[in-house]
Formats: C-alpha cells, sequence, structure tokens
C-alpha cells in the first residue's frame, strides 16, 4: 500500500531539542517511513503506511514524549488559517502576559533582594514573607513552562535550558522558602534567601519564549498571502452565460472571460480576444506580457489592458501559483532550526552540575564541621545558584535584541535570532535581478535618430503616440518626455496592434511605434537600424521602432536601469569574502548585461520561478551557505530554501514575510550592513558565552569547597548570586556596545 503523507500541527515545542524529540517519538512509530518537523510552522510532516499504523497511534507517540499532535491534518482555505492565526495570537498574549507580570513582580525582588546594591531601598521591601508572596507566583505561575519541560525531559533522561532553569530556580525558591520559615536555623550558618534570583531567572527566559513565539509563524504569513492572489471566484461560461463561481470548483476545460484589472484564477491558454498581462508576480519581469490566441496565461497574475477568453488547464494544486506555494512549504519544511549553543551545551552541563551539586551535599555531610547538614545544604545550593543559567540566558537574547533594534535605527530588520546566527557563516550572495538589482521599471536609456532627424523630435513623437497607452514601456517613453519638457504634438486614431506596438494618426502623417514585426507588415524599411537595433538588443535592452508617414525615423531602447549603489554594493560583499551570483527568469544576454554592469561573474538566467529554489539547493550540494535577495512573489520558494532569504522592502508582502531579513530602505547597502551587523553581534555572542560560562566554571568547583581545606575558603549562596549578577552585568555592558556599530556607509 502507498504511503499516506499528512502535515499535522504540533504544540508544546520551544527549540531544536524539542524537533528532535518529536521526530524521535514519530520515527519511532512502527510503519512511519519519514518525519519532517519544522519548529517554524510548528508543522509535522509524516510518511506512513496506513495498513501499520493510524493518526491516533502518532497522537500518542508525540504525547508519550511532551508535546501535542493534532487529529486534523492542516488544512488550507481562509477558515482554517483565520484559526490558526487566532491561536498563534492567543499564545503570545498569554506568553506577553507572563513577562510583564513576570517584570512587574520580580522589579521590586530584585530591588530588595539586593540591599549592597540597593542600600537606599525601605527595610520593609527587604521582607522575606513579603518576597515570598512575589516570588511564587513567579515560580510556579510564570515558570510553569519550563517546570513542565524539566519533567518532561527528567522522564526521558535528557537535558535543555528548561532543566537548568527548573532546577536553579527551584533550588534558589526552595531554600529561600526554608530560610523563610526557619530563619533562626539558618542564619546561624549563614543562610539567606535567593528569591530574586529565581524570579528575574525566570523571567528573563521567559522573555526569550516570547520574543520566539513572536517571530514563529512567519511562514504561515507568507503562505496566507500567496493563497490570497488567486481571485476567490471565476467568470465561467456555462450554457452560453457567465456564471461565478468559487475557483475551487473551476474544471480543466472550463471557459473563463477575464476583464481589464481582474486576477487570473487558475492556469490557461487563451482562445478568444488578447490583451496584456502582468505576470511580474510570477516571473519578476516588470514588463507585461502580451496575450492572445494560443498564449499561456498564470492563475494570480493580473490583466492589464484588454479581454480575453482562455480554457482553464491547470486548476486546484496543479497551478503555477500552487506549486509555488508549495514550493515555499517544502523549502521552509527542510531547513533544520538552528540550535542553540546553550543547548547543547546544557546537554552536558546539566548533568555534571546536578552531579557536583550531590557530590557536595554528601562530601560536606559526612566530611564537613557541625552542623554538617546545614553546610552540605547552603554549599550544595551555592553550587547550585552559581550554576543557574542568568549569563548563560541573557548572553544571546541581550546581544540579539541590541543588535536587532540597532539594525531596525540603520533599515536592516532581522526576523530572528537564527537569521543573525546563520547569515555570518553565509559564504554565497545569490541576488535577483529585476527589482532587487534593477530599479524594477522600464526607463528610455538610448534614443538613436536617422540622419538629418533631431533626439528630441523621436523621442517627442514617440510620447505624442504612446499618450493613450498603459504599457509600461509607453509609460517609460512619456515620463521621458515629460521629464525633458519636450511639447508633444497631437496625435487621433490611437490603436493597439497586439504583440507589436502602437498605430496612430498625427497632423502630417502615421506614426508607428512597435517592434520589427510592425515594421515589417506595414512595409517600413529599418534595415539601416538594424545594426544598432542588434547591438542595444544584445545589451539587454528593448528596442522600439519609430516611423513616420511611413518612414523610419530612429529608434527608442528601453531597459530596467542598474540601481546605482549595485556596483558598489556586489565589491564590497566581495572585500568581505563572499561570492555573488545572480538568479534570474530574464533572458540571458539581458541578464548577462546586468551582471556585466553589476560586476557579477557567476548568471543563472532563464530559470523559471518553480525553479529559482531548485538552484539555491544546488548551490548548497556544492558545499555553500546561501544568502538570497530577492523582492518578488517568484522569489519567495528561493527566499526559503536559502539559509538566509533577504527581501528588499520595496518589495511584495509575500517575499518580505518569506524572508528573514528585511532591508526596510530598499537599498541594495543594506545587504553589507546585514552581514556585517551578523557578523559583529556573533562575536559578541560569543564573548557573552565566554562570560558567562566562564564564571560557572571557575566558581562552581569554589562554591563546592574545594577551596575550603587549603585556606578556609567557601562561597556563600551570597557570594555565588552576587558573582552570578556580576556576570550577567558584564553581559549586559557587553552587549551594549553594538548600539555604536555603524555599517561602511556610515549611517
Amino acid at each position: 500500500m502507498a504511503a499516506e503523507r499528512l502535515t499535522l500541527p504540533v504544540r508544546g515545542m520551544h527549540c531544536a531539542a524539542c524537533v528532535g524529540k518529536v521526530e524521535g517519538a514519530l520515527t519511532g512509530v512502527p510503519g512511519v517511513e519519514t518525519a519532517a518537523v519544522n519548529l517554524a510552522t510548528e508543522q509535522a510532516t509524516v510518511a506512513f503506511d496506513p495498513a501499520q499504523t493510524s493518526v491516533p497511534a502518532l497522537r500518542r507517540a508525540v504525547a508519550a514524549a511532551g508535546y501535542d499532535l493534532a487529529a486534523a491534518p492542516v488544512a488550507r482555505g481562509g477558515e482554517a488559517e483565520d484559526r490558526e492565526r487566532r491561536a498563534r495570537e492567543v499564545e503570545q498574549r498569554r506568553l506577553r502576559r507572563k513577562v510583564v507580570i513576570g517584570a512587574l513582580l520580580s522589579a521590586p525582588l530584585l530591588v530588595g533582594g539586593m540591599p549592597a546594591l540597593f542600600p537606599w531601598v525601605p527595610a520593609w521591601l527587604r521582607d522575606p514573607w513579603l518576597q515570598l508572596v512575589l516570588a511564587t507566583p513567579v515560580q510556579f505561575w510564570v515558570g510553569a513552562d519550563f517546570h513542565r519541560a524539566f519533567l518532561r525531559d527528567l522522564r526521558h533522561r535528557s537535558a535543555s535550558m528548561s532543566t537548568l532553569v527548573s532546577l536553579g530556580t527551584s533550588a534558589a525558591y526552595l531554600f529561600s522558602l526554608a530560610v523563610t520559615l526557619w530563619p533562626h536555623v539558618f542564619h546561624a550558618a549563614g543562610g539567606m534567601t535567593y528569591y530574586e534570583t529565581a524570579a528575574v531567572v525566570i523571567t528573563l527566559v521567559a522573555l526569550g519564549r516570547w520574543l520566539e513565539a513572536r517571530a514563529r509563524g512567519r511562514t504561515s504569513e507568507a503562505i496566507r498571502r500567496l493563497v490570497s492572489l488567486a481571485p476567490r471566484t471565476a467568470r465561467v461560461l456555462r450554457d452560453g452565460a457567465e456564471v461565478d463561481v468559487p475557483t475551487g470548483d473551476v474544471l480543466v476545460g472550463d471557459l473563463i472571460r477575464i476583464r481589464p484589472g481582474e486576477r487570473v484564477p487558475v492556469d490557461g491558454a487563451v482562445v478568444d480576444g488578447a490583451s496584456t498581462v502582468d505576470e511580474s508576480m510570477l516571473t519578476g519581469e516588470s514588463l507585461p506580457v502580451d496575450k492572445t490566441a494560443g498564449a499561456t496565461v498564470f492563475g494570480g497574475t493580473v490583466n492589464r489592458t484588454g479581454s480575453f477568453v482562455f480554457r482553464a488547464t491547470r486548476v486546484g494544486s496543479e497551478t503555477t501559483l500552487a506549486r509555488i506555494v508549495s514550493l515555499v512549504e517544502e523549502a521552509q519544511g527542510s531547513r533544520a532550526p538552528i540550535q542553540r549553543l546553550a543547548d547543547r551545551v546544557a546537554a552536558i552541563f546539566v548533568p555534571v552540575v546536578l552531579a557536583i551539586a550531590a557530590a557536595t551535599f554528601v562530601g560536606w555531610w559526612l566530611l564537613g564541621p557541625a552542623p554538617s547538614v546545614l553546610y552540605a545544604l547552603t554549599n550544595a545550593v551555592a553550587v547550585l545558584v552559581i550554576a543557574c543559567p542568568c549569563a548563560m540566558g541573557l548572553a544571546t537574547p541581550t546581544a540579539i535584541m541590541v543588535a536587532t533594534g540597532r539594525g531596525a535605527e540603520v533599515g536592516v530588520l532581522v526576523r530572528s535570532a537564527a537569521a543573525l546566527e546563520t547569515l555570518h557563516r553565509v559564504d554565497t550572495m545569490v541576488f535577483d535581478k529585476t527589482g532587487t538589482l534593477t530599479v524594477g521599471r522600464p526607463s528610455v536609456v538610448d534614443v538613436v535618430p536617422v540622419a538629418g532627424a533631431a533626439e528630441s523630435e523621436v523621442l517627442a513623437l514617440a510620447a505624442a503616440a504612446e499618450q493613450g497607452s498603459e504599457h509600461p514601456i509607453g509609460e517609460a517613453i512619456v515620463a521621458r518626455a515629460k521629464e525633458l519638457g519636450l511639447a508633444l504634438p497631437p496625435v487621433a486614431e490611437f490603436i493597439t496592434v497586439p504583440g507589436q506596438g502602437v498605430d496612430a494618426m498625427a497632423a502630417d502623417g502615421r506614426v508607428l511605434l512597435g517592434n520589427r514585426a510592425l515594421m515589417d507588415a506595414r512595409g517600413v524599411e529599418v534595415d539601416a537600424l538594424a545594426p544598432r537595433a542588434a547591438a542595444l538588443a544584445a545589451d539587454g535592452k528593448t528596442v522600439v521602432y519609430l516611423a513616420f508617414a511611413g518612414r523610419a525615423l530612429g529608434l527608442l531602447a528601453v531597459a530596467d536601469a542598474l540601481k546605482p549603489e549595485a556596483a558598489r554594493t556586489v565589491r564590497a560583499l566581495r572585500e568581505l569574502g563572499l561570492s555573488v551570483a545572480m538568479l534570474t527568469g530574464d533572458h540571458r544576454a539581458t541578464a548577462a548585461a546586468i551582471a556585466r554592469a553589476a560586476g557579477i561573474d557567476r548568471v543563472l538566467a532563464e530559470v523559471p520561478p518553480e525553479g529559482k529554489a531548485a538552484e539555491v539547493k544546488a548551490l548548497q550540494a556544492e558545499g555553500r551557505r546561501v544568502a538570497m535577495v530577492g523582492d518578488g512573489i517568484n522569489d519567495a520558494p528561493a527566499l526559503a530554501q536559502a539559509d538566509v532569504g533577504i527581501a528588499m522592502g520595496s518589495g511584495t508582502d509575500v517575499a518580505i514575510e518569506a524572508a528573514d531579513v528585511t532591508l526596510l530602505r530598499g537599498d541594495l547597502a543594506g545587504v553589507v550592513a546585514a552581514v556585517e551587523l551578523s557578523r559583529r553581534t556573533i562575536h559578541v555572542v560569543r564573548q557573552n558565552l565566554v562570560w558567562a560560562f566562564g564564571y560557572n566554571v571557575i566558581l562552581i568547583p569554589v562554591a563546592a569547597g574545594l577551596l575550603y581545606p587549603l585556606w578556609g575558603v567557601l562561597l556563600s549562596p551570597i557570594l555565588a548570586g552576587a558573582a552570578m549578577a556580576f556576570s550577567s552585568v558584564s553581559v549586559v555592558t557587553n552587549s551594549l556596545r553594538l548600539r555604536r556599530w555603524r555599517p561602511r556607509d556610515g549611517r
């Protein structure tokens, strides 16, 4: 029996370790062939033999691992997507509420619990019973997720940051509770409360979870925007009448009428009429495509000027737009989330700390001075407190928060910590052409008159003929004439010749403006202009011939110009050690001309929308870490497939949602700034982790009492808390240095 493939929502995941546990639980079920879990979308894609297992069995396996697998597959459609979005919003509000309440309760605890740092606070704020009242909700309500995760880790004999958070804060809280209940016993042995330690750690880590929850779900939003490009209804010709039916009910072979300004609902072939269709959302090309009988049209594209009837050839999941949606989902699912360094270290660090704390307790109980039990308990708690991951928890989030804030100030919006962690390792930068390296709209770049004619005359007459046109080439010609302040002669009888150009009547003769086919059809001799036209076309420019009164008057070249900063950006990326390539669906000659001007050697041209992600994947198969820069819907799969996707802020919403980094100013210099910011941030994060783990490695043996036999030195929980606070201050201060970072262009 063929394997059944389902995509099911998963709830309760927080890190890469969670992904591994869910995948392990699923693949452990008999009959499961493959299981891929996507943390970003919180979904699991499972291929299984329905004769051997079932969805309830999969759910039981995931539940045993401590997570929740939905019974119903991920649904597509407005109502289902609204439910998913509402569920994400509810979860974000829940986490935000915990962070806010945790911060409000932790602030007085922090101030009152450190009299050495805050000697001015009133005495009542230091009262242990008040601190108990403030700390208890933080410990058991704000920190409930961490404690549940610790119990789950315990059942599965694993460890994570949640294990450290739960153990460290519980040790500090329970020891503080004991000191509060029996102060006369513990004060004699130097015991004190550490409510602020438990509360602050839980609140800070909860803040990180909230920020992660906000970053998740971006892919779902991108896919929702993609799906929304297809119109909900189609005007189908049935039984001699036009009937509006839901797009999902369109059948292969149906005849569909499209009017000016409407979106094409499904893929098909034109059978009657003619028009120009804007396919930029698929191809990225700024120029609309002429459509006549027999031409192919694609769902989601926009009809510009005319009206036509087409026959549906691909519907539902078979349309080009639906395949792009599928490619985005596949690329996002295939990219494993970056496993945080702190989680990896925690897997080793936690068992070691537990062993040291246990050995400390037993050693002091058996060998320590009287009262040996209190010494044993105090020193064991000191070990757990000094190991409590306050600085560890701050090391990455503080640097990321400062860096992302600074990035936004200079126009670089980083969507997640994972993007910064990955971007610094990228060695290949791939650029889309249209709208990314180029300005994204055509403009007149050359005017070539015949002997005896003037450039201004050619441009004025061409603009006069195009005044009534909505075609981007015509708009570019008119815009250039107006920019130069040229007087346009009056014309009449404006006629669009589909696929060829325009025909208009001026006072002294007929004006023809279009391609070589129009000139040949009207018997206009243009051989004298042909060599220059061929040279311009070889440079990737669109050539338009102008004829007046039956005689060639000149030609104009229209092109999508390279952005002024493009060549400078490519040069700067190479100085940073990156390889640069260009990926486009445009013709090879056009692509080569733009690449030469930008200084790019590697060109991947004539790549269809569904092939762009494959090209990025091929680069990755060469061992490259790839960042993709794009702005169009057609770039979304490639942006998702790349190790880091970078979208121009001037691009489409879908490209921006699918990307990891957005350049808010639409300026290519932001690409260089993003790479530099990533490298600087990761450098700071590594410094922070050295600080954080350095304190632990050095002070845990001291907290365990190893120096006591030599010099009588003990690290009481008081000093352990102070050392932890100093570690945290060092990490925060180091992270704040990122605020002084400036990109190389000085913004």
